[in-house]
């Protein structure tokens, strides 16, 4: 069985993730801020919740010791937690990028670390980060300033990972998801078609495809998960 670390695990994507992973076999180790609110309905399976403030470094660096001397080995991290902000150069301040790189980054980064090198030791890992398009078109970068610079920096921490773990069996993916469709995106944008964005359970499909065996041969990804959004 594959212990595999969610974090986010609350959230809309989160939700969906833990129960695919569950309904595949996983061990499911769920991180959520308060460690108490995950629902999860109709999966079956190995799943414990933890609360953890991913934004402290050395907090997460102990949960990631814990959790190895729990079940002896990780193979897997799915780190989905994230925020979003709009905002252009003329209003995005230094407090702005601060608050996006800590949520954004520092977030996947402190808990990536002590991760990689846990799955160098192992001979086996999947590191998986949440992207944005933000990030990689300028065009939609322009109106979210320091969420696209924070999520940007995600793409070449995976490239870094990915060059330091050349010729091993571990792999940093970043996956690309469109707008997803949640009740507060409809609820947002009541003109948009949602038939054209993409299910989370959709996105959890792919999660799961990156930590399986049919994922294996894989080196140095990036999925873009966008449906006709």
């Amino acid at each position: 069985m594959k212990t595999i670390i969610i974090t986010g695990a609350d959230g809309h994507l989160g939700r969906a993730t833990v129960r695919k992973f569950l309904s595949e076999g996983y061990r499911v180790v769920a991180v959520d801020k308060s460690g108490s609110n995950l629902e999860i309905t109709h999966a079956r399976g190995e799943m414990e919740l933890h609360a953890l403030d991913l934004s402290n470094e050395d907090a997460s660096e102990k949960f990631v010791n814990d959790i190895i001397g729990k079940h002896g080995t990780i193979e897997g991290a799915l780190m989905l937690v994230g925020g979003f902000a709009m905002g252009g150069i003329e209003t995005t301040t230094g407090e702005d990028l601060k608050k996006m790189y800590s949520l954004n980054f520092e977030t996947a980064y402190f808990l990536a670390r002590p991760l990689f090198r846990h799955m160098i030791q192992e001979g086996y890992g999947r590191l998986v980060f949440i992207g944005a398009r933000p990030a990689i078109m300028p065009a939609q970068g322009k109106g979210t300033v320091a969420y696209a610079l924070s999520k940007s920096l995600l793409f070449n921490l995976a490239d870094i990972l990915n060059a330091q773990a050349k010729g091993k069996n571990v792999v940093a993916s970043v996956v690309v998801p469109s707008t997803i469709d949640t009740e507060i995106n409809r609820k947002s944008m009541p003109e948009a078609d949602p038939g054209n964005w993409v299910k989370a359970e959709q996105i959890a499909e792919v999660l799961e495809f990156i930590c399986s065996e049919k994922g294996l041969p894989l080196r140095e990804p990036v999925y873009k998960v966008y449906n006709n959004g």
